[in-house]
Parts: structure tokens; C-alpha cells; sequence
């Protein structure tokens, strides 16, 4: 009989392309990882792996086990699933990430009122980018994870996923504390056509936001800076070095930087998304409920 364990290996292996990828996901050694593989190719007497330049890949027979994989596991997952609501305990294992302003802002309170409240339910954390905590979740690499899209630009639900809407979060322009408009009670991102902006990395879906939004304006943004964090944005910000649009929750305040309302609300919307068949474990709503409490007395 195959082992559960070794194929929940493989299908790794197969979403992560990599035996390191799939330590990471597993949090686990390389080393672990290629001990499973190396027991499964024993028990089905068949190569699974074959070397791929410096990485490797899956033979013929690697795929076609890691398919049966995956529809073992997902089984495997929904069963879990339905005895887990048949008992309507909310008990075992819940695997959370979010952007490191989700975390910072509901994480604290959240999880401390699921640790009084139902002290049987571990719940993980970890911090993702929103496009990567919906890989994750995909993948189920993660049970739940916060995500986000603005007022002006939304995102798309990939299908088989679930998603609760848990608080509108109003974005601010900040400006370093001798900055000429930082006497404002309000703003235009047109007061801004010829500054420098601190944004996001590339490639991000914030980042693609700002260029979108300030485009929309006629604005052709005039990007000095990147960096993903807002403590570094601001710290840049501060040092005079550019202005950027900062969220409110879980923003830190610095010294030396000022915070102006846009005139025309510009607002992100935070949610949090889950695969449908996951939906019927008490533990999963559990988490949901605790962050929709924890952001009730933030949005805005």
C-alpha cells in the first residue's frame, strides 16, 4: 500500500518544481524530502526522479503517480474536511498567511481571541504577498490567507476559491514633515505630477495599482524608489527622498513624515479567501469570524 506521506512528498515536488521548493512547503529538510522519494520509488519499484541539470524532474512514471496524488490528497483533504464539521469542533491545524500589513494589523488581536476562545486550534501564520498567498492556498500550502484589491482596481476570485470581505482600509499620500503641501487637511494625487514616488517592487499588484491609478490622473509617475515594506517606504519618504501612498492599517509612524488624506478617497478592500471545500471545517469559519471581530473597529 503507498504511503500517504511520501505521496503528499511528490505532489509537493510536482507544485513546487524542486526538491527545495518542496522542503519549503513541507517545512522540511532537503534531505527529509529526498529520503520520502527515495522509499516511494522502492515501494513502486519505478525511477520517480531523474536529474535535470542541477535540479531534477519527474519521469514518466513520476507524473503519473504525482496526478493520482493529488486526487488522493485532495480526498484525503475533503474528508477531513466533512468529519471535521460532522464533530463541529474546531479543533487541529489552520494555516494562515497574509501581507505584512494584514498580519501586523489583525494578526494580535485575532489570534489571541482564538487562543482563549478555542484553545484546541493551533493556527499557523506566515507573511505572503497577496498574489503568492492565493498560490498557496491553490496549492494547499495554506488554508486561509488575506488578500486584497483596491476601489479602482479589483481582483479576480480564481475559481474553486471562497472569499470573505473583512474591512475597507483608506490610503493616505505621505510626505516628508517639511514637504510644502504637509499643512494640508487634503490632497490631490495631481498636487504630485512632478514629485518622486516611493512604490512597491515591480511586478507586484499594489505596484501595478499605483501606476494604473496615477496614470488615470495624466500623471506619468516618476518612480525613484522600491521596496516592498512600508517601514523602508517611509523611512525613504523621511529622508526626503519621495512621496508614497501608504494604507492605515497596521501603518507604523515614523518621525518625520506626515500623512495626508487624498481628497478623493482612495481605499483598498481586504479579504480573506479559502478553498470552497474547505469552507465546511468549523476551524476555517472559526478564523474567519475572529478576523472579521479583530477588523471591525479598523475600517474606514
Amino acid at each position: 500500500m503507498l504511503n500517504l506521506e511520501r505521496l503528499r512528498t511528490l505532489d509537493a515536488v510536482a507544485r513546487h518544481g524542486s526538491v527545495s521548493g518542496a522542503a519549503d512547503g513541507l517545512h522540511v529538510t532537503t534531505s527529509a524530502v529526498s529520503q520520502q522519494l527515495s522509499k516511494l520509488e522502492r515501494e513502486v519499484g519505478q525511477q520517480l526522479l531523474a536529474k535535470n541539470g542541477r535540479g531534477v524532474r519527474l519521469t514518466d512514471a513520476g507524473l503519473l503517480l504525482a496526478e493520482h496524488a493529488a486526487r488522493i490528497l485532495s480526498q484525503v483533504q475533503m474528508a477531513q474536511a466533512d468529519i471535521e464539521a460532522q464533530r463541529g469542533q474546531v479543533v487541529g491545524e489552520v494555516r494562515v498567511a497574509a501581507f505584512p500589513t494584514a498580519a501586523r494589523g489583525l494578526f494580535p488581536a485575532a489570534l489571541a481571541a482564538l487562543r482563549e476562545g478555542h484553545p484546541e486550534l493551533r493556527v499557523r501564520t506566515t507573511e505572503l504577498e497577496p498574489e503568492q498567498g492565493v498560490r498557496a492556498v491553490l496549492r494547499g500550502d495554506a488554508d486561509l490567507a488575506l488578500v486584497l484589491d483596491w476601489s479602482n482596481k479589483r481582483a479576480p476570485v480564481p475559481g474553486g476559491l471562497e472569499r470573505a470581505h473583512l474591512l475597507d482600509d483608506s490610503a493616505d499620500v505621505a510626505l516628508p514633515a517639511g514637504h510644502p503641501l504637509a499643512g494640508r487637511e487634503a490632497v490631490d494625487l495631481e498636487d504630485f505630477a512632478d514629485e518622486e514616488w516611493v512604490s512597491w517592487p515591480e511586478g507586484e499588484f499594489c505596484h501595478d495599482w499605483l501606476m494604473f491609478t496615477l496614470r488615470s490622473q495624466g500623471i506619468e509617475p516618476r518612480i525613484g524608489h522600491l521596496a516592498g515594506e512600508h517601514h523602508t517606504q517611509l523611512a525613504l519618504v523621511a529622508a526626503g527622498l519621495g512621496v508614497c501612498v501608504t494604507p492605515r492599517l497596521g501603518r507604523p509612524v515614523p518621525d518625520g513624515v506626515v500623512f495626508v488624506p487624498v481628497r478623493q478617497k482612495v481605499r483598498r478592500h481586504i479579504y480573506a479567501t479559502w478553498r470552497a471545500d474547505a469552507g465546511r471545517r468549523p476551524s476555517v469559519r472559526a478564523v474567519v469570524a475572529a478576523l472579521r471581530a479583530a477588523a471591525e473597529p479598523l475600517g474606514s
